[in-house]
């Protein structure tokens, strides 16, 4: 009798972290995004974050959000909650406060960071993006990510969207 095997299709890594980012998203305390972020090194989790109020701080979930609006490049609003710390920068946060390098590291995010969080992602010698969602104020993250020689990664092209845009 010969036994039946099944296949089993194993996620890549990129699908297996991007995964994991989203479980952490999750946890946030804010419903706008609701993001998520891993930092990996070597296939290692050397870090996670979720957007959220600083610690000790109170959270949108309790408070409501704090709204405010931007003018984007092409003269559309848009509209940011800012009580928050965006996941990426929490992830990047953790991995400082608990002394992990995130030199050459690679984070995983549900979307496309904002500019800020790009920026800071370059200066924590981060060297790889993997998104799973496109974000509409991350034209000017991209374009950073080339200039400094981050390899970006965009998984799917849908954009991330949430009420009061």
């Amino acid at each position: 009798m010969k036994k039946k095997v099944t296949e089993n299709k194993r996620p890549s890594w990129d699908e297996y972290f991007i995964k994991i980012a989203e479980t952490v998203s999750t946890r946030a305390t804010c419903d706008r995004g609701m993001c998520g972020s891993v930092i990996v090194k070597d296939k290692k989790i050397i870090s996670t974050g979720y957007v959220g109020a600083p610690a000790g701080c109170v959270h949108c979930d309790e408070a409501g959000h704090e709204i405010h609006k931007v003018i984007q490049e092409d003269g559309t609003e848009s509209k940011h909650c800012i009580r928050t710390t965006h996941a990426e920068q929490n992830a990047i946060a953790q991995a400082a406060r608990f002394g992990s390098s995130t030199e050459g590291s690679t984070i995983y995010t549900k979307m496309v960071p904002c500019y800020v969080c790009a920026k800071i992602i370059i200066n924590a010698g981060i060297k790889r993006v993997v998104c799973l969602k496109d974000y509409h104020g991350g034209k000017r993250a991209k374009e950073i990510f080339k200039e400094a020689g981050v390899d970006f990664i965009l998984l799917n092209s849908e954009m991330e969207t949430y009420s009061n845009m």
